[in-house]
């Protein structure tokens, strides 16, 4: 529990850190903005293509919370959320690659 609470402290910073080096008002190009929406819409893309355990834990994992809360929520045992989330991890990404090669998904499995 010590070392899950360390490593959201950690994300927590970080995020932080990331928000107050953050400029109050950023000029991006037309470009840039349709580059940004266009990676939002195949990350949303990817998630929809896992399976709704591997995104659950994801999201979960993303929103800050621990193993111990990730397990209670999901129903997974907390030995198999390590384990989850590194295979949500791979198959989300596999998924995006795909998705920016226009080819088939592979997420699922």
């Amino acid at each position: 529990m010590a070392s899950d609470e360390a490593r959201r402290a950690a994300r927590e910073k970080r995020h932080l850190t990331l928000l107050r080096s953050e400029p109050d008002a950023v000029h991006t190009s037309p470009e840039e903005e349709i580059d940004a929406a266009t990676d939002a819409v195949r990350v949303r893309a990817a998630l929809e293509q896992l399976t709704p355990r591997d995104r659950e834990a994801l999201l979960l994992w993303d929103a800050g919370m621990s193993y111990d809360q990730i397990a209670a929520q999901t129903g997974l045992a907390r030995g198999a959320i390590g384990t989850t989330l590194a295979r949500a991890r791979r198959r989300l990404v596999e998924a995006y690659d795909a998705g920016r090669e226009g080819g088939e998904h592979v997420a699922r499995g």
